[in-house]
């Protein structure tokens, strides 16, 4: 009788033994957050880019030749002969570049794939249409579930080999692209 309760109680710990990283997601003590294909995840873009270059060049060069001849033969004056040669030439050049720029925005992803050290690949992509203007959103990289915080969410600055496109289609893209007629024209000149 014994053995045939050691054997229950032995059968029943087996059966009921749970893996704790599978089974997290509904545990009450635990936060949800993404690690299973599937799962999704929330990236805060905060993006900030700036930079700058300055250029500079002065060059110059400068030629003179001179020839002079001039004297007397026997109390009269020889014609005076005098010959000069100039050459200047003169470059100063100077350029600045200086670019800024700033993304702020919430896009949920998914966990395309885990990898075999528990990081986690993500993708996801979001479209806005308004007033016919089309705004895309592309978003993929590479994360720690160390970096994903309580509210399952990630900053994107904590996402390695991150891509994160902005596409525009509509009215106001096509009026800043030039026209056929003058591409055609940088095209020949």
């Amino acid at each position: 009788m014994k053995k045939i309760f050691i054997l229950l109680v032995l059968m029943t710990a087996v059966t009921a033994a749970q893996n704790m990283r599978i089974n997290s997601f509904s545990s009450l003590f635990s936060d949800q957050k993404a690690n299973r294909i599937g799962d999704a995840i929330t990236i805060l873009v905060v993006e900030s880019s700036q930079a700058s270059n300055n250029a500079e060049t002065s060059a110059g060069r400068q030629s003179d030749l001179g020839f002079s001849a001039g004297g007397e033969f026997n109390g009269k004056g020889i014609p005076k002969v005098d010959v000069g040669l100039n050459s200047n030439n003169d470059f100063k050049g100077s350029g600045s570049t200086k670019t800024t720029g700033m993304v702020r925005t919430k896009i949920s992803a998914t966990v395309d794939s885990v990898l075999d050290n528990g990081n986690m690949v993500i993708k996801g992509s979001r479209k806005i249409v308004i007033n016919g203007e089309e705004q895309t959103i592309h978003i993929k990289g590479i994360v720690r579930t160390s970096d994903i915080m309580a509210d399952n969410s990630v900053l994107s600055y904590n996402i390695s080999e991150a891509e994160i496109i902005f596409e525009g289609s509509g009215i106001i893209d096509s009026a800043q692209k030039p026209g056929w007629l003058t591409k055609f024209f940088h095209w020949i000149f």
